[in-house]
C-alpha cells in the first residue's frame, strides 16, 4: 500500500507485514496530497506547494510534471475513465474585482505529461478531492463551496 506524508517531503509504501519504505521527493519544500494508481501501473500523486503532479514507477523513479502555474495547489487525484489522471487545483488567486485567475480548476494529465485545465464554474470553491463515480463521471468536492461537483466526460 502506498501513502503520502503530507509535509514530510516523502511518499512511502508499507507491506502487509509492516515494512515501510520511504522515497524523498525531489522538491525540497514538497507537501504531498493524494495518491492513486495510474493506468500505466505507476503511482501518481499531487505536490501542492510547488504546483506539480508527480509519478513514481515500480522501479522507484520519480518524475515531476509542473503545472502551468506553480500556485495552483493541486490536491486530489484519480484515474479517469478516459485513461488520463484527473486532479484538483484548490487555490484561488485573484486580482481586485476578478474571478480566480489561478487555481479553482479541475486538471487532466496524460501518462505522457500533457496537461489540460478546466475552470470550475463556482468561483473560489476550492476543488479538493476527486474520484471517478460508477456512472463514469468525475465527482469532486468543493472545500470552500460546501458542494459536490460533477464533470461528465464526452
Amino acid at each position: 500500500m502506498w501513502f503520502t506524508e503530507g509535509v514530510g517531503g516523502k511518499i512511502g509504501r508499507i507491506t502487509t507485514t509492516g515494512m515501510v519504505t520511504e522515497f524523498t521527493i525531489p522538491t525540497a519544500t514538497a507537501k504531498t496530497g493524494e495518491i492513486t494508481t495510474g493506468p500505466d501501473g505507476a503511482l501518481w500523486f499531487t505536490e501542492s506547494v510547488s504546483g506539480k503532479i508527480e509519478r513514481i514507477t515500480t522501479d522507484d523513479k520519480i518524475t515531476e510534471f509542473a503545472l502551468p502555474n506553480a500556485d495552483a495547489q493541486p490536491w486530489g487525484i484519480t484515474t479517469g475513465p478516459d485513461g488520463a489522471l484527473w486532479f484538483t487545483e484548490s487555490s484561488c488567486v485573484r486580482q481586485p474585482g476578478s474571478r480566480c485567475i489561478v487555481g479553482n480548476k479541475i486538471g487532466r494529465i496524460t501518462t505522457n505529461g500533457l496537461i489540460t485545465e478546466f475552470t470550475v464554474p463556482s468561483d473560489g470553491s476550492g476543488p479538493h478531492s476527486i474520484t471517478t463515480g460508477p456512472d463514469g463521471a468525475l465527482w469532486f468536492t468543493e472545500y470552500y463551496g460546501s458542494r459536490v461537483g460533477r464533470l461528465v466526460l464526452p
